[in-house]
């Protein structure tokens, strides 16, 4: 189905700012990863070389005799005392430092195997060990943590923003909706007020003329026509009374109401699994929704072609499927198609299924989706709804 240059363009713009916020979002979270490694890196070559500064400290007390001062060296082990350290001596007992609490041999023989696979190696000493084992400080362990935690707190961020935004924006939406549809409303009142007036003076006017009456009826119908779209728009934005009714009488009536106004070589056909389905419906805007669908199948079809309704019951719901063997939607515009603005013809405000959806969604407490489509075979809109009893 082919898009007017608008839409396409609309989208497309849409869709380039989409991709652009991503590549930054990821470049962002690229930066960030690949600096807080090149500090936990620096941190770690430091914290090696503490440990090594701290066994030459060892070493050095081990060397002197019990009469030399050894304070130069104690201040060195009291001021690197946040790295945990393992020593091991010549017979191959651990002694921590730097631990919270007190752990079998057994614990620490596990945390020097863990060392040793992790492709580090210790720092050789003499004296009080021979080898010393080493961790990372807590400060090394939560560099390396940053990228994660920056990542959830920005996506959280993003989340929050997005759904407040789109949440104003929706009311802001609605609010222009419904601004606009009752104004139509009005808008159309007078004149439709005016043209009943006139009807009527022709009439009178028109009495014993039997095809000036039958013209006069057809404009009558007319009106009443024009009398039904305005009440539809005025409804938009108020909550509608909703009734009982069957679903499969609606659709006959929306059917045979565009039958009479499509062309002969379009069939329409009507399939039920019952023939009495009721759901809970304002009947002008549900036929306002199930015309706005047949009128973009008529248009995708080029005059000729068919056009169906299956209804069926899943779980509590009632269902209507309404198929055609139009030009079909790409699967990529399966959820823009309900977008304001989206639109296959080259005139049109795109506004006709995003109605529908809200009709639908809001008003009815349903839900309307594309089923599936094919290019040029056809199209299927699910329309679905609360099951009630009448």
């Amino acid at each position: 189905m082919a898009l007017s240059l608008q839409s396409m363009d609309i989208y497309t713009r849409r869709s380039r700012w989409k991709f652009y916020f991503l590549i930054a979002g990821i470049v962002i979270v690229l930066i960030t990863i690949f600096y807080s490694g090149y500090l936990a890196n620096k941190l770690a070559e430091n914290e090696r070389n503490k440990v090594i500064l701290y066994a030459k400290a060892m070493e050095s007390i081990y060397e002197k005799s019990v009469d030399e001062d050894v304070q130069f060296e104690a201040d060195i082990l009291e001021k690197y005392n946040n790295i945990p350290v393992i020593m091991e001596n010549e017979e191959g007992v651990f002694t921590p430092v730097n631990f919270t609490r007190e752990h079998p041999q057994s614990y620490f023989q596990r945390r020097k195997e863990k060392f040793l696979a992790s492709g580090k190696t210790p720092v050789e000493t003499i004296g009080y060990a021979r080898y010393i084992y080493f961790e990372n400080s807590r400060l090394y362990r939560l560099i390396t943590l940053f990228p994660l935690v920056q990542v959830i707190l920005l996506g959280c961020f993003v989340g929050l923003g997005y759904l407040g935004f789109s949440s104003s924006r929706r009311a802001e939406q609605n609010r222009v909706w419904a601004g606009m549809a009752k104004e139509t409303a009005h808008q159309l009142g007078t004149p439709i007020s005016a043209i009943i007036a006139w009807i009527e003076h022709l009439k009178s006017a028109s009495e014993g003329d039997e095809e000036q009456l039958e013209i006069i009826g057809e404009l009558r119908n007319d009106v009443k026509r024009l009398e039904l779209i305005a009440d539809r728009f005025s409804k938009i934005g108020s909550t509608p009374k909703l009734e009982a009714y069957n679903l499969v009488d609606e659709i006959q009536v929306a059917f045979k109401y565009m039958e009479r106004r499509a062309s002969r070589k379009v069939s329409f056909e009507i399939s039920y699994d019952e023939s009495i389905l009721y759901a809970a419906l304002n009947q002008h805007l549900f036929a306002w929704v199930v015309e706005n669908i047949i009128r973009n199948s008529l248009d995708s079809m080029d005059g000729e072609g068919k056009i169906s309704a299956h209804l069926y019951t899943d779980n509590n719901m009632v269902c209507v499927d309404l198929s055609d063997t139009g030009k079909g939607i790409p699967s990529s515009k399966f959820k823009t198609v309900f977008q304001p603005g989206y639109s296959t013809k080259k005139r049109g405000w795109g506004l006709g299924l995003s109605l529908a959806k809200r009709i639908i969604d809001i008003y009815h407490n349903g839900k309307i989706l594309v089923k599936n489509s094919k290019i040029d075979e056809g199209t299927t809109f699910t329309i679905r709804l609360p099951k009630v009893v009448a």
